[in-house]
C-alpha cells in the first residue's frame, strides 16, 4: 500500500496526541501559572519573575532552530524525531518537578535556582516538543489525514489544559492540606510521572512515514535560504509568535483577575445560584462517606470560580475543535483559522467593558471566546506541516524539523515575551502579593492585561494571515503534485517507506 495515502489508524492517532497530551500539562501550567507561582508562592518580586521569564524563554526560542538543524539530520532505526521522544522523556518530567520546588534560598539565591530551572526547563522542552510537532509532518503526507491527527491531538490538548486550568488549583490545595508551596510540588510530581509513561506510548505506538531519500543532502545555509524566501513559513511565524504571547498574557493574567477585581460576593452567590455549591458539597460528603476526608474540594469563591471558568472555555474549545477539520476540509485551514481567531479576539475585547459584578456576562464572554479560538486550535498545526510540504514543493528537498522551528520558536518567544508581560504590567501597575486589597491602578492594569492588550496581539495575528498564501486551492495542488513525486523512484525527491 503507498503510505502517502494510507489511513492512520485510531491507536497511532491517540498514541501521538498523548504526547501533547504530556507536554501540555506542563506547557499550560508554565503559561497558566508560572507568574503566578513565582510571585504568591516563591515570592520572587514581580520585577524579577518578569525577567526570568523573558530571558528563560528567550533562550529557549534560539535553541530552537538548532534543535531543528539536529532533529533533521539525526538518523536511528527508529527514524529522525520519535527517537528524540524517547530520550526526553524523564529529563523532561524530573526537570518540570525541580522548576516548581520551593527549596528555601535568599531572595537572591530563589532568583538563581527559579531561573537555572526554567532555564533546562524550556530547552528540555524544545528538544522533546520540536521533534513531536515535527513527527506530525512525516506521519503521512495525506493533508486530511493530518487534518484527522491534529484533531486527535488537540482535543488531547484540551484534556490536559482542562485539567490543569480547572483541577490544578483545587489539587494543590486538596494535596497541599492547604499548603499552597507543599500542594505545587506534589501535583507536579504526578504531573511528571504521567508525562513520562505517556512519552514513552507515544514512541511506541507512532511510524515515521515520509523520509528524503538517501541521496538528498543539504546544507544549514541551504535551509535557511529556503526559510528566509518562503512567506508562509513568515507569515506563520509572526502568527505563532503573537498568539502565545495573547495565550500567554491572557491565560496568566486569569487568575489575578478572579483574585482581585471581580467581585468576591456576585461571584459566590453566582456560583450558589446555578447550582455549583451544591453539587460540590455533595461531592465533598461522598468523598467523606469514602474516607477521603482529605480531599474535598476547597470552599473559597476565587478558586471555584476560576476553575468553572477554565471549564466552561475549555469545554467550548473543545466543542469548536470537533467542527474544525469539517469546515477545514470545505473552506481550507487559512480561512478559518483566520476566521476563528478574529471572533476570539472580540470575545476578549469584551472584558474590558464587563463590570466586577457582572459574573454571568463574563462566564458566557469565555465561552464564545473559548469557541471561537477553539476552532483554530488544531489547524496551526497543520499549517505548519503544510508549510513544510510547500518547502519541499518549491525546493524538491524536504527540510521538516527546520521549518517546524518556527511553530516552537514562536511558541518559546510567545511564551517567555507574554509571561514577561504578566509579571511586568503587575510590577508597573504596583501589584503587591502581600496585600490583599490591591490599588486601584493595580485592579485596572489586571482588567487590561486580560482584555485589551491581548486583543491586540490577536489581531496582529490575523493581520499577518494575509501574507499566508497556502489557501485550499494551493493545498490540493501541493498534495497532488508531491504525491506524484513520491511515486517516482528514480528521481531524486523525498520517498515513501512502506
Amino acid at each position: 500500500m503507498n503510505s502517502l495515502s494510507q489511513k492512520i489508524s485510531v491507536v497511532e492517532k491517540i498514541g501521538y496526541s498523548l504526547g501533547d497530551l504530556s507536554a501540555n500539562l506542563i506547557f499550560q501550567t508554565l503559561m497558566t501559572f508560572l507568574a503566578f507561582f513565582y510571585t504568591d508562592i516563591y515570592r520572587i518580586p514581580p520585577a524579577a519573575a518578569s525577567a526570568i521569564i523573558c530571558i528563560g524563554g528567550m533562550v529557549g526560542a534560539f535553541f530552537t532552530p538548532v534543535m531543528g538543524i539536529i532533529a533533521d539530520r539525526t538518523v536511528t532505526r527508529w527514524g529522525k524525531f520519535r527517537p528524540w521522544i524517547l530520550w526526553t522523556a524523564i529529563p523532561f518530567g524530573v526537570i518540570a518537578l525541580l522548576a516548581f520546588s520551593t527549596p528555601k534560598f535568599s531572595e537572591g539565591g530563589k532568583i538563581a535556582y527559579a531561573l537555572i530551572t526554567y532555564v533546562v526547563l524550556v530547552l528540555v522542552y524544545t528538544a522533546n516538543n520540536l521533534p513531536y510537532a515535527a513527527l506530525s509532518g512525516v506521519i503521512t503526507g495525506d493533508m486530511k489525514q493530518r487534518n484527522s491527527i491534529s484533531s486527535y491531538r488537540f482535543t488531547a490538548v484540551m484534556i490536559a489544559q482542562f485539567v490543569v486550568q480547572v483541577l490544578l488549583l483545587p489539587l494543590v490545595l486538596i494535596l497541599g492540606d492547604g499548603d499552597r508551596t507543599l500542594g505545587f510540588e506534589r501535583t507536579m510530581g504526578i504531573f511528571a510521572v504521567v508525562g513520562i509513561i505517556f512519552f514513552i506510548i507515544t514512541f511506541l505506538t507512532t511510524r515515521e512515514r515520509i523520509v528524503p531519500a538517501a541521496e538528498q543532502k543539504s546544507s544549514v545555509k541551504q535551509d535557511m535560504g529556503d526559510l528566509v524566501k518562503n512567506k508562509p513559513w513568515i507569515a506563520i511565524l509572526v502568527t505563532t509568535v503573537f498568539l502565545f504571547i495573547t495565550l500567554s498574557l491572557r491565560g496568566g493574567s486569569l487568575v489575578y483577575y478572579f483574585e482581585n477585581y471581580l467581585s468576591e460576593p456576585d461571584l459566590a452567590a453566582f456560583l450558589q445560584n446555578i447550582g455549583f455549591n451544591g453539587a460540590i458539597d455533595r461531592l465533598n460528603q461522598l468523598l467523606t462517606g469514602m474516607g477521603l476526608v482529605g480531599f474535598q474540594w476547597p470552599e473559597d469563591a476565587p478558586t471555584s470560580g476560576f476553575s468553572l471558568f477554565n471549564a466552561g472555555g475549555t469545554i467550548s474549545m473543545i466543542i469548536g475543535i470537533s467542527l474544525s477539520k469539517g469546515l477545514a476540509d470545505r473552506f481550507g485551514k487559512r480561512d478559518v483559522f483566520g476566521v476563528g481567531l478574529f471572533l476570539g479576539a472580540f470575545f476578549v475585547l469584551v472584558f474590558y467593558f464587563l463590570p466586577p459584578h457582572a459574573i454571568g456576562l463574563v462566564y458566557i464572554s469565555q465561552i464564545l471566546h473559548g469557541f471561537s479560538y477553539g476552532l483554530t486550535i488544531p489547524l496551526l498545526w497543520a499549517m505548519i506541516a503544510d508549510v513544510a510540504d510547500y518547502s519541499e514543493w518549491k525546493n524538491n528537498r524536504r527540510a521538516t524539523a527546520i521549518v517546524f522551528s518556527a511553530m516552537i520558536f514562536g511558541l518559546k518567544a510567545g511564551l517567555s515575551v507574554g509571561g514577561a508581560l504578566v509579571a511586568g504590567i503587575l510590577a508597573i501597575f504596583g501589584y503587591n502579593e502581600l496585600m490583599l486589597i490591591q490599588s486601584d491602578a493595580t485592579i485596572h492594569g489586571i482588567k487590561m492585561a486580560v482584555s485589551i492588550f491581548p486583543t491586540i496581539t490577536f489581531m496582529i495575528c490575523v493581520a499577518s494571515l494575509f501574507f499566508y498564501e497556502i489557501n485550499k486551492t494551493m493545498e490540493s495542488n501541493i498534495e497532488q503534485e508531491l504525491g506524484a513525486r513520491r511515486l517516482k523512484p528514480n528521481i531524486q525527491e523525498p520517498t515513501i517507506n512502506e
